[in-house]
């Protein structure tokens, strides 16, 4: 462990001490300790209970369907949404199994008395706990899944005394919330994905924004790219081939590139019917889930899926750009990453839940049977290992849909947009920009009246190009940086040849 997670170790093992949620044991298990950052930077400690987890009976109990929840809430007008504050550590686990969740470090060796985070079973535990206490009401003005408490009302009268009896009975159960975390008397909240007002519900916007916010493709392989997602689903989308037909006409030989109104007007055409009814189904929970993930270089890209009979139809598109301290690793860990990132985008979904995922990486099978990896890959697996799936590898030709995500035009600019090139070539850019003539005086007046050059911007002292697609940074007249940041983008981009280098320069820097 790295000096800060031993400190870390320290100060949070001591916590659970004083809190009681721990203790020193003489177990023989010993899981071992491992810690996952949280958004605001902050560590947090896990225990890697991988092992236990395999030897564990697994509770079969389902967790509550969401289209049932949801459908709960219709005609409501005021909403709460209540979080426990570590809702887990608050259910004692029996004493005959404390000795099973025990846990090794380099200060003692401890088992818990309260329930853990990363147990196969806790999921379902919780939410029994959470039925039991809210089953007078549940359906009525309450509706929970997991540590997700919704108190809904008609009037805002009614709401005031709905909220009185759930918090007291929270209280005479000792259970505390995370007011932090908490909305009260809204008329409108975002709850499993989905936003709830007096209208009724509604999908999240992210369900369609990979599709909705896809870039002009400005090359043939970007349109390739774009068409091979959309043709995946054609089936459901009357008249594809008279939509598509501009976009398909830019693929043949003989056609000279020239994007114009037509096109623009069929890929807006395919858009809105890929992400509108039948293409985009409403989760079926006594349906199967599937999971495909994809990731390159640039990106990562899911979808979320369900056969009805009629073949697999998406519920839900996810893409992302690949944040810059994971693009340059192997693909391994970029595959192992997208499934991550997309488990827990859909966790309202998968978890308690079997499903299968599909990866086009057969090196996913390791995931559940690696003894020894990094530290950042275990962090990873345990986060993983709470899902109950069976892992499938598929060739890329049947995963289009996640690789076209994995691949948007905008994400290839993602290593120079993170400035991936690192902090000290940066600062080597700022201090030639000063030696430069033509870019010294440039990047002066771009900083001191940027409305006169609107198609130009600065960032930490460095100078941007803007496109439709993503920003170009400005490189100076030094060869020192240009034969650097040519190593960085050969190295850190996979080690391709010439063309394949020049055209991701090309595609970044001015």
């Amino acid at each position: 462990m790295s000096p800060r997670e031993l400190e870390e170790l320290h100060k949070q093992s001591d916590e659970l001490l004083e809190k009681g949620w721990i203790r020193p044991s003489s177990s023989p298990f010993g899981a071992p300790v491992l810690f996952v950052p949280k958004k605001e930077g902050e560590l947090r400690m896990c225990i890697d209970y991988r092992g236990l987890n395999a030897i564990t009976v697994k509770n079969v109990e389902p967790l509550p369907r969401i289209d049932d929840l949801l459908d709960r809430v219709q005609g409501a007008k005021y909403f709460s949404k209540i979080n426990l504050k570590s809702g887990y550590h608050q259910i004692e686990v029996h004493p005959d199994d404390q000795y099973k969740t025990a846990f090794r470090t380099r200060y003692g060796h401890y088992e818990f008395i309260v329930m853990p985070f990363g147990l196969t079973n806790a999921p379902a535990t919780f939410q029994r706990c959470m039925n039991d206490l809210f089953r007078p009401w549940l359906d009525r003005f309450v509706v929970v899944y997991l540590d997700d408490i919704l108190v809904f009302s008609r009037t805002l009268e009614e709401h005031q005394g709905h909220l009185r009896q759930v918090l007291e009975k929270l209280r005479e159960a000792n259970f505390k919330i995370n007011a932090k975390k908490c909305d009260w008397a809204k008329t409108q909240v975002l709850y499993l994905g989905h936003v709830l007002d007096g209208d009724g519900v509604k999908p999240e916007d992210s369900k369609i924004a990979a599709i909705r916010d896809w870039p002009t493709p400005r090359t043939l392989t970007e349109v390739r790219s774009f068409l091979g997602l959309a043709n995946y689903y054609r089936k459901f989308v009357r008249n594809f081939s008279t939509i598509a037909a501009p976009l398909r006409r830019l693929l043949r030989k003989e056609t000279i590139w020239k994007w114009d109104k037509d096109c623009t007007s069929a890929m807006k055409k395919v858009k809105q019917a890929l992400i509108k009814y039948p293409v985009l189904k409403v989760a079926d929970p006594s349906l199967p889930f599937v999971v495909t993930t994809d990731a390159s270089q640039y990106g990562i890209g899911a979808v979320l899926q369900q056969d009805d009979g009629n073949g697999y139809r998406p519920v839900e598109f996810m893409s992302a750009r690949m944040p810059s301290e994971t693009v340059a690793t192997s693909t391994y860990e970029r595959e192992l990453y997208a499934l991550r990132r997309a488990l827990d985008h859909w966790k309202h979904y998968l978890l308690g839940r079997h499903f299968k995922v599909y990866s086009d990486h057969e090196m996913l099978r390791w995931l559940k049977t690696q003894v020894k990896m990094t530290p950042k890959l275990t962090r990873w697996a345990a986060e993983i290992d709470q899902y109950d799936f069976e892992l499938k590898p598929v060739k890329g030709k049947y995963n289009v849909v996640a690789d076209a995500l994995s691949r948007r035009a905008d994400y290839f600019g993602a290593i120079v947009h993170y400035l991936d090139i690192g902090k000290d070539l940066q600062q080597k850019v700022r201090e030639a920009y000063a030696q430069d003539p033509i870019y010294s005086e440039f990047l002066k007046e771009v900083k001191e009246a940027p409305e006169t050059e609107p198609n130009y911007r600065t960032t930490e002292g460095l100078l941007f190009e803007k496109t439709n697609v993503f920003d170009h940074l400005c490189i100076p007249n030094s060869e020192e940086i240009r034969s650097l940041i040519l190593g960085e983008c050969h190295n850190t981009e996979g080690h391709f040849g010439w063309q394949k280098t020049l055209a991701n320069l090309m595609r970044a820097y001015t």
